[in-house]
């Protein structure tokens, strides 16, 4: 069987067997986490599941010094574990959530900073006078 080809019965087969099926998030996220670790010991995943168990909750959380590793340039480390386990909580019938917490020394944010003030604008006051023009 090729890995690119389509198979209807195979994608069938898997939306059956989701339902009843739980899959192992913890196992997944660590797996999918571990790689981008200096120290894979510092992981901790918890899961959490809602009442009925259509909504999970999966908690993460590693040493501040790895956080740029995990989250990747511009986030795409973690928007792509977060994407395999939401499509793994699809195939089973729920959502899922992903959860960062960690020690956050400054360095290694992926948040983007804005410069300026509150609409970005470049009109803000220079820190030194230009010098006047002599005639």
């Amino acid at each position: 069987m090729s890995l690119n080809s389509f198979n209807p019965s195979l994608e069938s087969e898997l939306a059956d067997r989701g339902q009843g099926f739980t899959p192992d998030y913890v196992g997944l996220v660590r797996f999918l986490a571990e790689p981008f670790l200096e120290d894979p010991g510092s992981l901790r995943v918890d899961c959490e599941f809602s009442g009925n168990r259509s909504r999970v909750l999966v908690r993460v959380a590693f040493s501040g010094e790895d956080r740029g590793r995990v989250f990747g340039r511009g986030g795409r480390n973690i928007q792509a574990i977060r994407t395999v386990l939401k499509a793994t909580a699809a195939i089973a019938g729920q959502s899922a959530h992903l959860d960062i917490y960690g020690e956050n020394h400054g360095a290694g944010s992926s948040a983007p900073r804005e410069r300026g003030g509150e609409t970005g604008d470049r009109s803000r006051r220079r820190s030194h006078p230009r010098p006047r023009r002599q005639g």
